[in-house]
C-alpha cells in the first residue's frame, strides 16, 4: 500500500513539470485563441456597424453639379450644410412647409481651414437675393439662369420632395467663388431624432415663448411652451427652438439666425462633451445617416466617419459663427458689398476671423505674429510652370494684363493672344495629363476660374469677364481680412448660449 502510494507520487511528482508547461501551454493557447475570438467578434461588429450605417445613407446625384465651378482650394475645404422644410415621409407630424416639395429652411457654409484647427460657418438667409445659375431639371433638361432670386428657391428647383441639393450648391458656388467639396441636406425628422440621441441640447432664450408665438394664426398666445432663460430641449421641443421667429427678435428669418448658430454651437459643444466611445457615437451616427442626403463624396459610412475624424481637432473657441454681410431690400435680404466679397476672399486665403493664415502648409502664425499676407497670391509661386493666356472677352488687353500677373508670381508665359470665343464669364484654366497640381497653383491668382483637364500637354489660361471686373492690380491687402465688423459679430462654439440671440 505504502509501496504503490510512493510510486504513484513519484511518477505524478516525475512528470509534473511537463505536465505543468502543458498546462501553461494549454492556458496560453485558450488566452490566445480568446484575444483573436475577441478581435474577429470586434472586427464582425465593426463591419456590422459599417453595414447598418451605410445602408441608412441617401445620396443625390453629382450629374446635377455644375461643370462651370471655381477651382479647388489648396488646403481647406467647403461643405454646405442645408436644412430642408418638406412635409414629405415623417416630417408631416413635425410642421414641415405645406405640400411634399423639398424647401430649404436654413443653409450655412462651413469653411474647414487647411490647418484643421480653425473652422467657420457662414449663415446664408433664405430671403438673399442672388443669381440661381442653370441646374438640373428631373426630366433631365436644364433651367435658365434666374438672377434676383430668393436663395432658397434653388433647393426647389424641380419640385421634388427630396429637393435639389445640386442646385443649392451650384448657387452657392456662384455666389461665393469658392468650391462647395461636400453637401448635405437634414430634415425635421432626422434633426429630432439627433438632439435626442445626444440627451438634449441646452439653449437659453431672452423672454418666455407661448403657443402663438410658433403659430401665429392661432389666434391667441395660449400657454408657456419655452420659459425664460436656459433649458434643455430635444425632439420636437429643440425644432420649434430654431424655427422660432415671432415674439423674439423682429419675427424674421434674419432674426432667428443667430439663435440657430448658438443651438449649433451648444451642439456641438454637447457631442464634443461626451467623448469619442461607441455609447454615446453609436446613437448619434445612426440618427444622422438616417437623416442626410449627402453628395456621392459622403456616401458610405467610412467617408462621413473619415470627414468627421477631420474635425476632431478643432477647438470649440476656434470654430466661429457669421452671417453673410447683409441688409434689407423691401421684404427681402440684399447682400452688401464689399464686405461679402472680402469674407470670401478671407475663405479663399484661409484667413480666420482674426486675420490668421490657417492654410495648415507652413508654422505661419508662429513665424509671422499672424499678419495676413499683402493678398491671396503673394505666396504663389509659379517658378518652373508655362502658362499660355488668351483673351475669352471682348475686354481689350486682358490677357495681357493677366499675363503680366503671371509674370509676376514667376510664371512664364509662352503666349498671349484672344480665344475663340468672347463670351467667357469666368476664366477657364485648361491642363494637360499629369499637371493638375500646376494649373491649381495657377489657379490660385484667379478666384473665380475653374480647371478642366484636356488631353494635349500643357496649362491655358482662359480668361473671363469676371477676371476683367476685378481690380487691375489684383486684390488689396484689405481683401484677405474678414470686415472688422462682422469679425466683432462672430460667435464662438465656447460662447454662452444666452449671449447674443437675435438681430432684432
Amino acid at each position: 500500500m505504502t509501496g504503490s502510494h510512493t510510486a504513484r507520487v513519484g511518477r505524478r511528482s516525475g512528470e509534473g513539470p511537463a505536465r505543468r508547461r502543458r498546462r501553461k501551454r494549454s492556458k496560453v493557447r485558450i488566452a490566445a485563441i480568446t484575444v483573436v475570438s475577441f478581435l474577429v467578434l470586434l472586427a464582425a461588429g465593426a463591419g456590422w456597424f459599417y453595414v447598418h450605417l451605410d445602408g441608412k445613407i441617401t445620396t443625390f446625384g453629382a450629374d446635377g453639379v455644375s461643370r462651370d465651378r471655381p477651382a479647388a482650394g489648396t488646403g481647406g475645404s467647403n461643405v454646405l450644410v442645408i436644412g430642408s422644410d418638406s412635409r414629405s415621409g415623417g416630417n408631416s407630424k413635425l410642421g414641415g412647409g405645406e405640400g411634399a416639395v423639398g424647401r430649404s429652411d436654413t443653409a450655412f457654409l462651413l469653411h474647414v481651414y487647411g490647418d484643421r484647427k480653425h473652422a467657420v460657418a457662414v449663415s446664408i438667409p433664405r430671403d438673399t437675393l442672388v443669381t440661381i445659375p442653370a441646374c438640373k431639371l428631373p426630366d433631365g433638361q436644364w433651367s435658365r439662369p434666374k438672377p434676383n432670386t430668393m436663395f432658397n428657391v434653388a433647393f426647389t428647383i424641380g419640385e421634388t420632395p427630396k429637393g435639389n441639393p445640386a442646385c443649392a450648391q451650384n448657387t452657392v458656388e456662384k455666389l461665393t467663388g469658392l468650391r462647395v467639396d461636400h453637401t448635405m441636406v437634414v430634415d425635421f425628422e432626422g434633426f429630432s431624432k439627433m438632439t435626442s440621441a445626444v440627451g438634449g441640447v441646452p439653449v437659453c432664450l431672452p423672454n418666455e415663448v407661448r403657443q402663438g408665438h410658433l403659430n401665429p394664426n392661432r389666434g391667441s398666445l395660449g400657454k408657456v411652451i419655452f420659459k425664460k432663460g436656459p433649458q434643455t430641449v430635444s425632439g420636437q421641443k429643440a425644432l420649434d427652438y430654431v424655427r422660432l421667429r415671432h415674439g423674439i427678435g423682429d419675427g424674421s428669418d434674419i432674426g432667428r439666425i443667430k439663435r440657430q448658430q448658438a443651438f449649433v454651437s451648444s451642439l456641438i459643444k454637447k457631442v464634443k462633451s461626451q467623448g469619442m466611445n461607441p455609447a454615446a457615437l453609436l446613437p448619434l451616427a445612426t440618427a444622422a445617416t438616417e437623416s442626410l442626403t449627402v453628395d456621392p463624396g459622403l456616401g458610405s459610412a467610412n467617408k462621413l466617419i473619415s470627414f468627421a475624424m477631420e474635425l476632431k481637432d478643432i477647438d470649440l473657441h476656434n470654430t466661429k459663427f457669421v452671417t453673410l454681410p447683409w441688409r434689407y431690400q423691401g421684404a427681402r435680404v440684399a447682400i452688401v458689398h464689399p464686405e461679402a466679397d472680402q469674407l470670401w476672399a478671407a475663405l479663399r486665403a484661409d484667413r480666420t476671423i482674426d486675420g490668421k493664415d490657417a492654410r495648415g502648409d507652413k508654422s505661419g502664425d508662429a513665424d509671422d505674429g499672424g499678419k495676413a499676407d499683402p493678398s491671396p497670391s503673394a505666396s504663389v509661386s509659379g517658378a518652373g510652370i508655362s502658362v499660355s493666356v488668351y483673351n475669352g472677352t471682348t475686354v481689350t488687353g486682358l490677357a495681357a494684363r493677366a499675363a503680366d500677373e503671371l509674370k509676376g508670381s514667376g510664371f512664364t508665359v509662352d503666349r498671349t493672344t484672344t480665344a475663340s470665343t468672347q463670351h467667357l464669364a469666368t476664366t477657364v484654366i485648361a491642363y494637360g495629363p499629369g499637371q493638375e497640381d500646376q494649373a491649381h497653383t495657377v489657379a490660385r491668382l484667379f478666384p473665380d476660374s475653374t480647371t478642366r483637364q484636356a488631353t494635349t500637354p500643357g496649362i491655358d489660361v482662359t480668361v473671363g469677364t469676371s477676371y476683367a471686373q476685378a481690380p487691375a492690380a489684383g486684390p488689396s491687402p484689405a481683401t484677405t481680412e474678414v470686415p472688422p465688423d462682422l469679425a466683432k459679430k462672430a460667435r464662438s462654439a465656447d460662447d454662452n448660449p444666452c449671449s447674443d440671440l437675435s438681430y432684432g
